[in-house]
């Protein structure tokens, strides 16, 4: 870390200084790194720091070294800037983020200060989950959604989603499912049509949601595609994140079920006036279309993606012959 970055972040924590303890993760596509800093001097015990350094040239896992790609990550942080800047601030117990005590841009760097979730009771990272605990980040999902309903997404993606169609030309152009590759824009065009808008998380999988030790309470990190869309594009793509292809087709209408019935509290517990009805079943014909604009993605980017099964197939093509 340069000395203009750790100032900032000692003078953020009123620490005196600060420890390495610990790299949490790299960034995608070598684009920077997530550390955990333990803190001498002050109130809070550690922080985790997101720095980000844009490379000169990336290294893509999977070969999508373009400068569309560049461009996306570029701004993707500029937006994780402002919605840490204008709009976390929003979100409380019931769809808990990080605070962010600090931010900066300098000399092609980045650096977000956050809150360290491990020190207040969000230590707990799962590969896999129990079904009450998919239900856990089920109702943070449906309280953000609440939260954010009907906002304009002002410094946020207009159309949010990592995957969004107007970002990922490269994927669409390499997509051999010519059905589906035709179908590509009605399949968005509907998802941005839908007369119920919120903020979506953009990239709601679980690696993305962090467990108190009893797992009945959750957190989120990772805020670089939230923006606009409808709710089922969060919910399609993390249900697909942590359930197996039968699981997914078992489980689909009661973690719909359990969705909505969070969302119409939530809504009212925040005094948001709208029509519920007209609302839930807007979303409920959404909900495979959002499943199968994931899908579209996918099978471009990777073909041979784990994902990829006769459940999300089938479904798919239900949607396309709807169209």
């Amino acid at each position: 870390m340069n000395s203009r970055f750790k100032k900032i972040v000692l003078d953020a924590t009123k620490a005196k200084e600060l420890v390495e303890t610990e790299k949490i993760q790299d960034l995608w596509s070598g684009y920077g790194v997530i550390m955990r800093y333990a803190l001498i001097g002050s109130n809070l015990e550690s922080v985790v720091v997101k720095h980000i350094r844009l490379p000169q040239k990336s290294t893509h896992p999977r070969g999508w070294n373009t400068d569309i790609s560049h461009q996306r990550k570029v701004k993707s942080y500029e937006v994780e800037m402002a919605w840490y800047r204008n709009w976390s601030r929003f979100c409380d117990e019931n769809c808990y983020v990080p605070q962010c005590f600090a931010m900066d841009f300098y000399d092609n760097e980045t650096l977000i200060v956050l809150e360290d979730l491990a020190y207040v009771g969000f230590g707990e990272l799962k590969r896999t989950v129990t079904f009450s605990e998919i239900k856990v980040c089920v109702k943070w999902l449906a309280n953000f959604h609440a939260t954010y309903m009907n906002k304009s997404p002002d410094e946020l993606w207009e159309n949010g989603t990592y995957w969004h169609l107007e970002t990922r030309p490269d994927e669409l152009k390499a997509l051999d499912d010519l059905p589906l590759k035709k179908a590509a824009k009605k399949i968005d065009q509907k998802l941005r049509d839908s007369s119920f808008q919120t903020f979506v998380h953009g990239d709601a999988k679980l690696a993305n949601f962090c467990f108190g030790k009893s797992g009945k309470r959750v957190a989120a990190v990772d805020f670089q595609y939230v923006g606009a869309g409808c709710g089922m594009k969060d919910l399609a793509y993390f249900i697909g994140s942590c359930l197996r292809e039968d699981e997914c087709e078992k489980l689909e209408s009661e973690l719909l079920d359990y969705y909505f019935d969070v969302l119409k509290y939530a809504l009212k517990e925040k005094n948001k006036v709208i029509d519920f009805c007209a609302l839930e079943k807007d979303w409920r014909s959404l909900f495979p279309v959002a499943w199968t604009d994931f899908h579209r993605f996918l099978k471009g980017w990777s073909p041979g993606h784990w994902k990829i099964n006769s459940y999300s197939e089938r479904l798919a093509r239900q949607v396309v012959e709807s169209l």
